[in-house]
């Protein structure tokens, strides 16, 4: 037997497995691999040419949750028919119908043709094409976009579906009841015209919405000729995970525990630093001291750029394990350049400039809301705080028992944060009783919550954060103030101030010019002033704090265009990738948020959330917030 040739006691396993819904993963022999996920109507096929190189062509159909990559050699064909026959079979008996898919690249003259803009030809049996399926498959794939050049659609009938030199998939004169085929054409747009060479980021970008597009055309197959109705596409995507993604997300969040970026560039100091600065009658800047770094960056480097990211299958956990990966490479150069000129620029990177709009807002809201009076406001210190904050912590664990947060009162930070899923609370901390509520709400009902929550999900990512997920973080923390009624003037003024101090920073500003912007032209009292001036000059320039006003704002838009708040809650995501989490979630790869926040379950809560899916500005808001 030829040493690429399929053996029929491989069939009989595989398809064994399949009538018994298993899943299926298998190297085949000489070259390619049979991975199908579960019972499935479809199956996608590629067969590598025997008479020329194909780059990067087998790399475009992984991601999909039923595929087969096969030689093309002549003598591996009967085994091929006989696994292909079996698997339609199975399909057809458990479904009503099956679809084989055959992709294969254009050749070198066609693809001259089409030059860099993404062209398909759809190849259809020239008697009996589904002609609906056809419409389905050419919309979706219209959608496709390659650096902004729409892609070109074209059908073509024929007598045998199959590619440039190989024989058809199935035997002509064997048809199998139930069973279509339909072939997919597509110019290699990811490799260079003249070279040959493979464009990695082009075939990246072109297998993750080429997966979409045919996730969709197999959605329409499956309500048109089977038993299967699936409620979304992307119920048509993988379930299960190879061993690389969690070895990958492990390698990932191991690293991420290594360091935290927020306590390396908070002062130590800070009560200190404070008596200093106002002994000096506000004209000297402050002297920060740092905790040490137990972290060698280069180390880190090397092992961040040993995680496996570019194994992955699945394009859409792809795209979110290398985020990832890129914005630990930043933050960890942000460690290595605390207290130097490059640490603000790494900052920028991280965290983004301040963008006109969110300027332009934040001045208003400042021109709206007067200077909160001054008062004797009653305060909790952080001893009776933190009972407070481990009443709620309580809360919570009865709701899901291993929630193992920890109440921390600490003199090495300042205010109160949380961190790796612990509330810290700084031992010179205050808090008013008018924003108690707000403030667990803030950091238990939203951060710990959320930490929590992504622990439960398969992937460390949705503890560890996503890429750039501070924004949604904090936009859902700070909405939470104003659901249980303690969102006040005062500390809208105070996230419109932050946005202020961080533009200033990022134009060069200093501490003392920040502190004298803040109390002489914006009226803050100087302790107010002296902790929004550390807090972004902190390490040599931290842009973080535009982040409350810039997450409320894109959460705000979300509500009012009718978006759902539970999506938000399964971890510590992005806003700008919630359609891959809701993706992940159709696909069953992800599960509903366990623990959701007390405030919601309040009647006045659902009373404000209500407005706010009704449309809401910023000003709105501010007009509804008490002094």
């Amino acid at each position: 037997m030829a040493a690429t040739a399929i053996s029929p006691e491989l069939v009989e396993e595989i398809c064994g497995q399949l009538r018994h819904n298993g899943r299926v993963r298998r190297r085949l022999p000489g070259w390619g691999r049979v991975h199908i996920d579960r019972e499935l109507p479809f199956l996608c096929v590629y067969r590598r040419p025997p008479d020329r190189p194909d780059a990067g062509t087998s790399r475009l159909l992984p991601g999909q949750a039923a595929y087969l990559l096969a030689p093309g050699e002549p003598a591996a064909l009967p085994g091929l028919r006989q696994l292909l026959g079996c698997i339609a079979g199975t399909q057809v008996e458990g479904f009503g119908a099956a679809l084989l898919l055959e992709l294969w690249s254009a050749p070198r003259e066609v693809a001259a043709e089409a030059g860099r803009r993404p062209a398909f030809r759809l190849v259809a049996p020239a008697q009996g094409a589904p002609d609906a399926l056809l419409e389905a498959f050419e919309s979706a794939l219209l959608k496709i976009r390659l650096e902004g050049r729409p892609a070109q659609v074209a059908l073509d009938y024929r007598e045998r579906v199959r590619p440039p030199a190989l024989e058809p998939l199935l035997e002509a004169q064997a048809p199998m009841p139930g069973v279509h085929i339909l072939g997919l054409e597509v110019s290699p747009v990811y490799r260079d015209g003249a070279t040959g060479e493979l464009l990695p980021l082009d075939l990246r970008e072109l297998q993750r919405t080429l997966g979409h597009a045919l996730k969709e055309g197999f959605f329409a197959f499956a309500h048109a000729f089977t038993r299967q109705r699936p409620a979304h596409y992307h119920e048509l995507g993988r379930h299960a995970m190879t061993p690389v993604v969690q070895e990958v997300d492990r390698m990932l969040a191991a690293i991420d525990q290594r360091f935290d970026l927020l306590l390396h560039v908070t002062p130590v100091n800070g009560a200190a630093a404070w008596e200093s600065f106002a002994e000096r009658g506000f004209e000297r800047a402050p002297e920060f001291h740092y905790r040490p770094r137990p972290v060698d960056p280069d180390l880190l480097k090397r092992e961040l750029f040993g995680v496996p990211v570019e194994r992955i299958e699945d394009p859409t956990l792809a795209w979110l394990f290398a985020a990832k990966r890129d914005e630990l490479e930043r933050q960890i150069t942000m460690v290595a350049d605390r207290c130097s000129p490059r640490f603000l620029h790494g900052s920028l990177q991280v965290y983004a400039p301040v963008e006109e709009e969110l300027l332009t807002q934040a001045r208003a809201l400042l021109a709206q809301l007067p200077p909160a009076p001054r008062g004797n406001t009653r305060l909790l210190d952080a001893g009776r705080f933190a009972e407070r904050a481990r009443a709620e912590l309580d809360h919570y664990r009865a709701q899901l028992p291993q929630l193992a947060a920890r109440v921390e009162v600490r003199d090495d930070i300042s205010g109160v944060m949380v961190s790796h899923g612990n509330f810290l609370i700084a031992h010179e901390a205050r808090v008013p009783v008018g924003r108690v509520e707000a403030t667990l709400a803030h950091e238990i009902g939203t951060h710990v919550l959320t930490y929590y929550n992504g622990r439960a999900q398969p992937f460390r990512l949705l503890y560890a954060g996503m890429a750039d997920y501070e924004p949604l973080q904090e936009g859902l923390a700070v909405l939470s103030e104003y659901l249980v009624g303690e969102l006040d003037c005062g500390r809208l003024r105070l996230l419109a101030a932050r946005v202020l101090a961080v533009h200033a920073v990022s134009q060069g500003a200093g501490f003392v010019d920040i502190f004298r912007e803040l109390t002489r032209e914006q009226g803050f009292e100087p302790r107010t002033a002296f902790d929004i001036a550390m807090r972004v000059c902190r390490g040599g320039g931290f842009t973080k704090d535009a982040v409350y006003l810039r997450g409320l704002l894109a959460l705000l838009r979300h509500l009012g265009e009718g978006g759902e708040l539970e999506d938000l809650l399964r971890g510590k995501i992005a806003l700008e990738y919630l359609p891959l989490v809701q993706e992940l979630g159709w696909r069953r790869v992800l599960q509903p948020p366990l623990l959701k926040p007390r405030h919601l379950q309040r009647e006045q809560a659902a009373g404000r959330l209500a407005r706010l899916r009704r449309g809401m500005t910023l000003e709105q808001l501010a007009g509804e917030c008490g002094t």
